[in-house]
């Protein structure tokens, strides 16, 4: 599938660094589609918008056509006709950070991590956070995998997050790299993964057949250790959430099948 030619000065010397593919090169094309404005990177020239977001009101600016990239926010400024300087949408229970890592996908396909392809190994991983000179990351130290949200009041998956901001300003390819992202995550803790299930089962509808399929598979090859868990007891004694039904479910079928194979 990975065709590569050596010449001569290839067999011998230092050897060659594989080159990883940032997934946001491909998202760009995409985006550069649904645009009418200049590329993404070159001047953008239609009104700036001021958004408010969160309970703490924190400011942000984004230019028009941007922002219209989401149906969310085509809806919202359809009606303002108003100055350039005087368009405003308040966003009063998003995360700023959540909200960040969108803006920064809409102008450059993707959001801190980002998520590479390695093709040596033929896989995707994320930028290496660790490295705080690292020309991936612009000199940003390592953050982690979870965020704490004021809504919840816990600490919750930022993908999980991501993904039902996503979903809600109808960004289905954001959905998809939220999701990509979420599955090289590790070393989450049992409450945080059971409470970022919960949360994406209130953010998503019915019909969602990635993001809880996803807590669903992570659960169950992990029975073991949330076995033991004292919060899943809890979790599940306190009910109130399809995602045990749905559990139910997922763990009946995995046991059928294992019964018709032996």
């Amino acid at each position: 599938m990975f065709k590569r030619s050596f010449r001569s000065k290839d067999r011998a010397g230092k050897a060659i660094k594989p080159v990883k593919k940032s997934y946001r090169e491909h998202a760009k094309m995409k985006l550069q589609q649904k645009l009418d404005s200049p590329p993404i990177g070159s001047t953008l020239t239609s009104p700036i918008v001021t958004l408010i977001v969160g309970r703490d009101r924190r400011l942000f600016a984004a230019h028009e056509d941007v922002l219209s990239l989401s149906p969310f926010f085509t809806a919202a400024l359809k009606g303002q006709f108003l100055e350039s300087s005087a368009k405003k949408v308040e966003l009063p229970d998003e995360e700023p950070e959540i909200f960040s890592c969108v803006l920064e996908y809409l102008y450059k396909g993707d959001y801190y991590p980002r998520l590479l392809f390695n093709k040596r190994l033929r896989t995707w991983e994320l930028e290496d956070m660790q490295d705080p000179q690292s020309p991936y990351n612009g000199g940003r130290a390592s953050t982690e995998s979870t965020i704490y949200h004021t809504g919840v009041g816990g600490t919750l998956l930022k993908d999980t997050v991501v993904y039902c901001t996503a979903e809600k300003f109808g960004l289905e390819e954001l959905k998809r790299l939220a999701l990509r992202k979420q599955g090289l995550q590790s070393s989450i803790s049992v409450d945080a993964i059971l409470r970022s299930a919960r949360f994406a089962y209130e953010n998503t509808p019915e019909t969602d057949s990635k993001l809880r399929a996803h807590y669903l598979a992570l659960i169950i090859r992990s029975r073991k250790i949330f076995k033991r868990s004292g919060t899943m007891q809890m979790e599940m004694e306190i009910g109130g959430s399809r995602l045990f039904f749905d559990l139910f479910c997922a763990m009946a079928n995995h046991l059928e099948d294992v019964i018709e194979i032996t």
